[in-house]
């Protein structure tokens, strides 16, 4: 290779990097709006396979999106060096493939046990989209775009949230479950066809040996204490035998990779690269963030579908504010984080998811959509739009071309475990709070109790107080009695929703004191510090 001047970028995003990014945005869209279409379809997965007199608990369906989830960190680590092996474009197309493989294989399912199977693979694929994405656009773009740049890769980020609700939601009330997946069967042979003729052929020179200690210390124990922490929902509690098991051995192989990793040259991830205080601080600032802002977004439309009653297309048209108030402020945050240093603009945007969570905590019953709740998930929107990418931004900017794929995977692994960490005890606190709640709990089981024993109604009336004193106000007026009821529930529910979001809104609020760590002065890209022409290497962002 050359030794020739660094190549001169262009100050604006040119029609050569838009041509690159139709690709990279492509394949980022099938890979996020996935993740969202397939939470929307959960309820109906119940039913699918079983029938409606039989459903799953919500718990196994759930594997569907965790199984997802595992696939995807377990490649987390080996990105960077596969891409250096095989080379961007073509392990690009294999993650294609294999994403559009398994999305068949999942509409082809014949139980729930096989679509969490398919689900890995589609999961091997996906994970594989967004960090090999972002590495052909930066080599296309250069250091001085990064901002602007990770503007445009955060548009699938915001498709994901406003079109994955919309869309699952219309698939699944029109058609059938099966096009949740089968709708990536064009997408992916489209995005094949455009990435062989978009992308430049590949010249791939490895140049570090392939960790493989470190990669059967740190794969299956990040596997293990993903899958551990994803299992506190349906155990209940942090302390199960199954969470304890699985969480304790990840942790354990986790632990004794830190300590392994100093040890070879080229470690599997390099945690050296935590003397960078720019990297560090944006590392801890996106943890809190996302373990939080994740957890709390869980929420909302599982509010809105078991609260207020609405259908998976109606919650998802109602959520699409957040998604539009982020797209307002995420092109600016980006022009924004090329000039000014990201301590500047970041703490704006954490404030204002702060404001907005805490407004979250007054929702209930009958809380007005356009008077209160449209209003506050686009305030937060906006705050998203103002935080993710300059944080992004400010971890890889002041790293050098050979640091920067391997520091921007240790703040996506990060990322990674702090959301499902945040959804895990958002889920916990949620369902023990409708657990615990007298008349929410009352009115499931003398429901329940009612459909099994309906001559028996008078006795379970003065087994559960509550829902007797409710309905007793109407006498013989059952369906006034059972309206009642019901907004009583409804109301009740509420409160439990919005004392979560107060777990969820105090966690968010300590990402307003480590941001104050993040850099207030300007500082110089070091992308190119110690690459050439043919030599840079870039980040590797990931969802």
């Amino acid at each position: 290779m050359s030794s020739s001047a660094p190549i001169e970028y262009p100050d604006k995003i040119d029609g050569a990097v838009l041509k690159v990014a139709g690709v990279v945005v492509l394949g980022a869209i099938m890979s996020i709006l996935d993740i969202t279409v397939v939470n929307v379809a959960l309820p109906d997965l119940q039913v699918t396979f079983t029938g409606v007199d039989n459903p799953l608990p919500y718990s196994t369906v759930a594997w569907t999106v965790t199984a997802y989830t595992l696939a995807l960190a377990t490649v987390i680590p080996l990105t960077g060096w596969a891409a250096d092996r095989f080379g961007t474009k073509r392990l690009y197309m294999l993650a294609l493939l294999l994403f559009t493989l398994g999305s068949v294989l999942c509409a082809a399912a014949t139980s729930i046990n096989m679509l969490i199977l398919f689900r890995v693979i589609q999961g091997l694929g996906g994970g594989l989209l967004m960090p090999l994405g972002m590495t052909i656009m930066t080599r296309a773009a250069g250091p001085a775009r990064m901002g602007r740049l990770m503007a445009i890769l955060g548009i699938p980020m915001l498709l994901g949230p406003i079109g994955g609700p919309i869309l699952g939601g219309w698939l699944i009330d029109k058609v059938s479950w099966h096009w949740i997946f089968l709708i990536n069967l064009p997408l992916g042979v489209g995005a094949l066809v455009y990435a062989w003729w978009a992308l430049a052929k590949d010249a791939p020179e490895p140049t570090e040996s392939f960790d493989f200690v470190g990669m059967l210390m740190m794969s299956p124990g990040l596997a293990a204490f993903l899958y551990g922490i994803s299992s506190i929902p349906e155990e209940g509690t942090f302390f199960s035998a199954k969470v304890l098991g699985f969480a304790g051995v990840g942790l354990a192989l986790i632990i004794a990779f830190v300590f392994y990793s100093f040890k070879p040259e080229h470690p599997l991830l390099d945690l050296r690269l935590f003397k960078n205080k720019n990297l560090t601080w944006s590392i801890v600032t996106m943890f809190i963030f996302a373990g939080a802002f994740f957890g709390g977004l869980l929420l909302v439309p599982t509010y809105l579908q078991q609260v207020r009653g609405e259908g998976a297309l109606d919650a998802g048209l109602l959520v699409a504010p957040q998604g539009i108030g982020a797209m307002l402020t995420m092109p600016i945050a980006g022009a924004l984080a090329d000039k000014f240093p990201v301590g500047r603009i970041v703490p704006f945007g954490l404030a204002t998811i702060t404001a907005g969570m805490f407004a979250l905590t007054r929702v209930d019953g009958t809380t007005s959509y356009w008077g209160y709740l449209i209003p506050v998930l686009f305030v937060m929107g906006l705050g998203m739009g103002a935080t993710m990418m300059p944080l992004m931004t400010s971890a890889i900017k002041t790293l050098t071309s050979h640091q920067v794929a391997r520091g921007s995977t240790l703040l996506n692994i990060s990322q990674q475990v702090a959301s499902s960490i945040g959804v895990a005890i958002i889920s916990v606190v949620l369902t023990n709070g409708l657990t615990k709640d007298p008349l929410v709990s009352q009115a499931g089981a003398f429901a329940e109790a009612s459909k099994a024993d309906p001559a028996n109604t008078a006795s379970l009336l003065r087994e559960f107080p509550l829902v007797g004193e409710i309905l007793g106000r109407f006498g013989n007026d059952a369906a006034a009695g059972q309206a009642a009821l019901q907004d009583a529930v409804h109301n009740a529910m509420g409160e439990v929703f919005g004392s979560t979001f107060l777990v969820a809104a105090i966690m968010v609020s300590f990402t307003l004191v480590t941001a104050a760590f993040l850099p207030r002065k300007h500082e110089e890209s070091h992308l190119l510090d110690d690459a050439d022409a043919a030599d840079v290497a870039p980040p590797v962002i990931l969802h």
